[in-house]
């Protein structure tokens, strides 16, 4: 076989290296000394830089990780005896090893998703928990943009969400780890997928889109939910353990993405990155279907048929196991979910900031030749 890990890895957007200039801007930040916790110049700059994107009210919180933003902006949002209606693929359902469950005490209440997409209907079937002690109080929705299915919600969407929930009762947090990568699909502000749409509080991400490490909870109203909210988090991420003391090299990261205050970037590198992303899955995603390798039957006896609409820097596809074995050894990746039978597979292949066109046209390669391999069709079928 041609080149064992003679590619790069289309396993997660995590993979990347930071951006160098994410990387530079840490190096800048660590000349002499600084007021800890906070205090500094970097914190200060970032929340004048996130009010510039997301409206005067907006209050930013740097912290160590996006589970960790996550589990103390809903902490923050909800009761203690609470419960965060989600969709059942969401990162705080699914990936967070029940951090909102054990750390928040926070039940989680999943609503089944399409292509990770929930809607008011799913919102509003909880309305009858709202005053039956015996439930766990849905006091906080929880959408993720993009989603883990890389799909994006159009703004009406999630001005709908938003709608319902607060017509509950309910706080409304914005899971954005790939908010850039979703701002990039729809051409729209950061601000106009959160601030505008009614979100209260957002975790902004950093780490997959060109970041080293940390991301930041923004408090986005100035409405009671955002006045509670925003006097809660200083505590809750002390007590949660994501209060960074050296809190300078988290901020100056975002500040490096996200451009210093009163900036009029066309471009910044937030956009920039995400951009890049997006544009190499769908590259990927055209890449098979130029190359033949796809099928649109319902039951596959082979090729890869697309399982979600690629719409941020994720495609998800079914193929055969055994071929999808002989990829991973030249790029890693990982399987996402069974297939239509038993002997496929559906696997997530992630691009990220530094994914090259020809590390896409490789991968491409790669997978139509053991497709082929599979097969016995062609010179490089199987002897």
């Amino acid at each position: 076989m041609p080149g064992a890990r003679s590619l790069p890895p289309f396993a997660s957007d995590n993979y990347a290296p930071v951006h160098p200039e994410v990387m530079a801007a840490v190096a800048a930040a660590n000349e002499g000394y600084a007021v800890s916790y906070g205090d500094d110049p970097w914190t200060t700059r970032l929340e004048e830089r996130v009010r510039d994107l997301f409206g005067p009210a907006a209050r930013t919180f740097p912290v160590l990780n996006g589970t960790g933003a996550n589990v103390v902006a809903l902490m923050a949002l909800s009761p203690r005896w609470g419960g965060v209606v989600t969709s059942d693929v969401a990162h705080v359902n699914t990936d967070e090893n029940g951090a909102p469950e054990r750390v928040g005490g926070l039940k989680i209440l999943a609503c089944p998703s399409v292509d990770g997409r929930i809607t008011p209907a799913d919102v509003e079937r909880w309305a009858g928990q709202r005053d039956d002690v015996h439930r766990a109080h849905p006091g906080a929705l929880s959408i993720t943009q993009s989603t883990e299915l890389g799909t994006v919600y159009p703004l009406a969407d999630l001005a709908a969400l938003s709608d319902s929930a607060h017509d509950l009762g309910m706080a409304v947090h914005l899971d954005g780890s790939r908010l850039a990568n979703a701002a990039a699909t729809l051409g729209r502000s950061l601000r106009a997928l959160t601030t505008d749409v009614g979100v209260d509080v957002l975790s902004l991400g950093a780490a997959k889109n060109g970041g080293m490490l940390g991301e930041a909870i923004v408090v986005l109203g100035d409405d009671a939910v955002g006045r509670a909210a925003a006097g809660a988090v200083p505590y809750l991420r002390k007590a949660t353990t994501q209060l960074a003391s050296k809190a300078r090299f988290v901020s100056a990261q975002l500040l490096a993405l996200l451009g210093e205050p009163g900036a009029d970037d066309v471009a910044p590198l937030w956009l920039r990155n995400a951009a890049h992303s997006n544009a190499m899955a769908a590259r990927l995603r055209a890449g098979l279907e130029a190359a033949g390798a796809v099928t649109t039957e319902a039951v596959p006896t082979g090729g890869v048929r697309f399982t979600r609409p690629t719409e941020a820097n994720a495609v998800f596809a079914t193929l055969p196991r055994a071929a999808a074995d002989r990829v991973r050894e030249r790029a890693p990746f990982y399987d996402w979910a069974p297939g239509e039978t038993p002997d496929r597979v559906e696997a997530r292949w992630m691009c990220s900031w530094d994914t090259t066109p020809e590390a896409v046209d490789g991968f491409v390669a790669a997978v139509v030749e053991e497709l082929d391999r599979g097969s016995g069709r062609g010179a490089t079928a199987a002897p």
